[in-house]
């Protein structure tokens, strides 16, 4: 520590705090990291937490504050999920293919009829676009927004090989997938997909990934499977329930290979749903099933149902906290759309 020699237990003050004020000499820069604090612009201010008397009436996601009347420091913090009716669809089918985000979605496809009608979502209200150019029901498709989506697979009939690309005002016909099927799993974006199981005829294990212009087989799952959900993205993807056995059977990709994980609390075919790897949905199914459940990373449990029990509906994509289930069959083909989303609540984090 270069001149500075004397015991550093004689600055030490009673109260514990360290008293530096006649200590004089020099430090090596051999012995500093980094010589210089030049670059130092700003130091974030430290904001003291609010003391109110009573809880703010409109908090902000995420304020804290102290309550001095109930002796409570309490958050404003994301609680849980429930499910709200959102804007009917024009036409209703069911097995019909979705992709997209709860604002702005994509439906197309389904029966009956078996149909090519595809309808868009704005958040609030279902429009009619360009129909598909290969009408089919059991099909599945993804996509990051109602701009962007990929089709694929289904029955017309008979069972297709048909992918078809929406760039938000038309769709084209783009390579075929190599087995034609219905009734698979679907993950990923328009330009990087994966389409996992499904009926041939006949239940197949069989994985394609689509790298934006042709169909690839991959790794297939460990156990086949048809009429199963499916989220996630190209390189990490989560297939769940269906007719397989146990019904709530659930296997994750890693881009290379498919791993047993956790099942379904719920085991039921037709069902959708939307979100990650770590954080996913799925919902509906057969029994006209009202039951949604929730994936963490590692386990499925169960959340707030349905406001209407359905099988064969579709879901939105992408997100674990703002989806979307739409059309199906509630003992008949619907038009009905539900969205799910997180409230905030006011938590206690202590009381003194």
């Amino acid at each position: 520590m270069g001149t500075i020699t004397r015991s550093f237990a004689n600055n030490i003050t009673s109260g514990g705090t360290f008293d530096a004020t006649d200590l004089t000499g020099t430090i090596p820069s051999s012995n500093i990291a980094d010589a210089s604090v030049t670059n130092i612009t700003a130091v974030p201010a430290l904001v003291a937490t609010t003391t109110v008397s009573s809880d703010p009436p409109s908090p902000d996601a995420g304020q804290v504050w102290y309550n001095t009347t109930d002796k409570a420091l309490r958050a404003y913090i994301q609680g849980a999920g429930a499910w709200a009716t959102g804007g009917t669809m024009n036409t209703a089918r069911r097995v019909l293919g979705g992709a997209g985000t709860q604002t702005s979605a994509l439906a197309f496809g389904g029966t009956p009829p078996t149909t090519g009608i595809t309808e868009s979502y704005d958040g609030s209200s279902w429009t009619e676009v360009a129909d598909l150019n290969t009408a089919r029901r059991d099909i599945r498709g993804c996509g990051v927004d109602n701009t962007a989506v990929l089709a694929f697979g289904g029955d017309a009939p008979p069972y297709t090989a048909a992918t078809e690309s929406w760039d938000g005002s038309t769709w084209t016909e783009v390579g075929d997938l190599n087995d034609a099927r219905a009734y698979g799993g679907g993950a990923g974006t328009s330009t990087a997909a994966l389409y996992f199981g499904g009926f041939t005829p006949g239940v197949t294990a069989n994985v394609e990934l689509w790298n934006g212009s042709g169909w690839t087989e991959v790794g297939d799952l460990n156990t086949a499977r048809y009429y199963h959900g499916g989220i996630g993205t190209s390189t990490s993807a989560l297939a769940f329930g269906g007719d397989v056995s146990p019904k709530g059977q659930t296997e994750s990709w890693n881009g290379t290979a498919w791993t047993e994980v956790a099942d379904l609390n719920t085991g039921r075919e037709g069902l959708a749903g939307s979100g990650t790897t770590s954080a996913g949905l799925g919902f509906g199914g057969t029994g006209l099933a009202v039951v949604t459940e929730e994936w963490n990373g590692s386990s499925w449990s169960e959340v707030a149902d349905l406001s209407n029990g359905r099988t064969d509906l579709a879901g939105s994509d992408n997100s674990a906290t703002a989806a979307l289930a739409f059309g199906g069959n509630t003992g008949s083909p619907t038009t009905a759309t539900e969205e799910w989303a997180l409230a905030n609540v006011t938590t206690d984090l202590g009381v003194s």
